[in-house]
């Protein structure tokens, strides 16, 4: 066996980069807990093959972490030291990271409907907006702090679980350039927003606001359009973007660093605007005590 070294300790979530380093700390863990004189049942127990625990446990054994002894796997003295240096300084650095961490324990939110103290309810986004609607759920919920009329905010505690967002898609129409002094064309937008797709609808550009402003659309987003959209999208709330053909990959641009929502193109001739679907998202957890 090599002769032991100085062992330092894993110096917490970073050192187990390190290629091995879980499986070091498992293996020298398993063999500090149980006692085992094969391999076998400590490949069992880590769930790797036994070609891995021996190579585990020669690179550990090089090191002077463990050793046979008595015809078991054992840590050596300076296994045992190193082993508990290691998890003490991992559970200290999770320990710090976790205290970092904002973990949101009240909010406000929009109340759905009339909501009295000490109400349970449950969190969903409705048109973008946070609410609160009375009733329980599996999903993100918690409990009325104060009283509130439908429409107003409300202090919500206790809060649990987690909130899903389906983001929504971002539809883009192009103009072309060509059409642009086609009388039609107004008419053409009114029908391809008929009836009026739901969430935002912005414009970019002179050419688009224009031809938005002609049509009779209102209200139009006109600045941060493609900021706007991608916003909305991970909030749930679909948009429709009018836009120059010739303008198109600069919009592209601005989402795909946005965010990246899913967006679809289609010229302004194609017809109608339909609501897209998406899969939710999992958003952080609202952890309460």
């Amino acid at each position: 066996m090599a002769r032991p070294t100085r062992a330092r300790p894993e110096a917490g979530l970073p050192a187990l980069r390190r290629g091995g380093a879980v499986a070091d700390l498992l293996f020298l863990y398993d063999c500090a807990t149980e006692e085992s004189s094969r391999l076998r049942p400590i490949a069992e127990r880590l769930g790797i093959t036994v070609q891995a625990a021996s190579h585990a446990y020669r690179q550990l054994a090089r090191r002077g972490l463990v050793e046979v002894r008595d015809g078991l796997y054992r840590p050596t003295v300076l296994g045992v030291s190193w082993l508990h240096a290691s998890l003490g300084a991992l559970a200290d650095d999770l320990f710090d990271r976790q205290k970092r961490l904002p973990i949101v324990r009240s909010l406000r939110a929009l109340a759905g409907v009339d909501l009295a103290r000490g109400d349970p309810v449950r969190l969903e986004l409705v048109e973008g907006r946070l609410t609160a609607l009375r009733g329980r759920t599996d999903a993100s919920r918690g409990r009325v702090g104060a009283g509130a009329r439908a429409g107003e905010l409300v202090e919500v505690g206790e809060l649990e679980g987690i909130l899903a967002i389906a983001p929504a898609e971002v539809t883009i129409l192009t103009v072309p350039a060509a059409r642009l002094g086609d009388p039609s064309l107004s008419g053409t937008l009114r029908r391809a927003l008929t009836p009026r797709p739901p969430g935002l609808i912005g414009a970019r550009g002179l050419e688009a606001i224009h031809l938005a402003e002609r049509a009779g659309v209102a209200p139009v987003t006109r600045f941060a359009a493609g900021a706007a959209a991608a916003e909305a999208a991970s909030l749930g709330v679909p948009s429709t973007l009018l836009v120059l053909d010739e303008e198109l990959p600069r919009l592209l641009g601005e989402l795909a660093g946005s965010g990246r929502p899913r967006v679809s193109v289609r010229p302004l001739s194609t017809g109608r605007v339909g609501r897209g679907r998406s899969r939710p998202r999992r958003e952080p957890r609202h952890e309460g005590r």
